[in-house]
């Protein structure tokens, strides 16, 4: 397990200060784009994560964020993404605004974005976002005056979600320089690989893509990648990458992006995940998924130890404890 600490000046006392910490790296900035996030922050975002897992295991929850509000505001649906920012708030001591039925709002009734959150945030302290179309994240920010939370736009980022994939990683593997992680599915609409590649750019990574024909990576992230000098190959089929994968983060081909009943239904099933498969992967791979699945991984791998998106999915209960503990001043 890496044991990672925080950079040369960022100190993280053992015991995190109450109170409000208007001199934090974080205090009231949004969190928009992995692109924020350079590698001295990465590592300060897995120090704080690490010790909120300690102190949920210790006490369970405390009131560092007692006082403080978070809007949860979901246009689209999510299970773990706003499960977990209602259960980080609540662990925390802070109370949410819970939205996530918007046809059951204002919105039904045409109610712009703008107005939307220039209403919440005089309710709340922080606002938790997610919306079907790439830039929602930025234009409500750009309204705001209080910190807004990236919590999906549309097939373009998902901040929060590769943060909490790096640092399983980091926790599964022991760190993250060195390894090949290996991306497959829907790398075209796939908002959660998009954001874990640039991030991953950060780290000294090869990654490899595995994906149907017809849903590749952006050229422009590619292009990214290439600048930083990040290796990138593609294989046609699992067992090309099998062999040399430390991660195989899988992916579910999302119907919903789809215009064609037809096409979406040419690829569902491109890839899958079974205890076949699984006894050809490396013993010291872990396999990872953001979830939901619909079929990409059986129900069988789920007894296999390397099969780590279960320890994923709480990790993002830690991940998204210590952002909104920088974002409101308290870490």
């Amino acid at each position: 397990m890496s044991d990672y600490s925080p950079p040369p000046g960022r100190p993280i006392s053992p015991h995190l200060p109450f109170g409000d910490r208007r001199d934090a790296p974080w205090y009231n900035r949004n969190i928009l784009s992995v692109r924020q996030f350079a590698r001295a922050d990465i590592e300060y975002v897995f120090g704080v994560a690490k010790e909120m897992r300690e102190m949920v295991g210790r006490i369970g929850s405390f009131d560092l964020l007692r006082g403080k509000i978070v809007a949860n505001l979901f246009y689209e649906p999510s299970t773990r993404t706003a499960s977990s920012f209602l259960a980080a708030t609540q662990r925390l001591g802070g109370t949410v605004i819970p939205i996530s039925e918007v046809h059951y709002s204002s919105v039904a009734k045409g109610e712009s974005l703008p107005d939307t959150i220039r209403t919440l945030e005089a309710y709340a302290d922080c606002i938790v976002l997610r919306h079907p179309n790439v830039g929602a994240a930025a234009e409500a920010a750009s309204v705001a005056t209080k910190p807004i939370i990236n919590a999906g736009d549309g097939i373009g980022e998902h901040p929060t979600q590769a943060l909490l994939d790096i640092f399983t990683i980091a926790l599964e593997l022991g760190g993250l320089d060195g390894l090949t992680v290996t991306l497959v599915g829907d790398l075209r609409f796939g908002r959660t690989v998009h954001s874990l590649a640039r991030l991953l750019a950060q780290f000294d990574v090869k990654l490899q893509y595995v994906c149907p024909e017809i849903l590749p990576m952006p050229s422009a992230i590619r292009e990214e990648l290439d600048q930083l000098g990040v290796k990138q190959l593609d294989f046609s089929n699992l067992d090309g990458a099998l062999a040399t994968s430390d991660v195989l983060y899988v992916t579910r081909v999302q119907k919903e992006r789809f215009e064609s009943e037809i096409e979406y239904a040419s690829v569902k099933d491109a890839y899958i995940i079974d205890t076949d498969l699984m006894a050809r992967a490396p013993k010291r791979m872990i396999l990872m998924h953001p979830f939901p699945r619909v079929g990409e991984i059986t129900r069988a791998v789920d007894a296999d130890p390397r099969a780590a998106y279960f320890r994923q999915m709480e990790n993002g209960l830690y991940v998204r404890m210590a952002v909104l503990a920088m974002v409101l001043g308290k870490a």
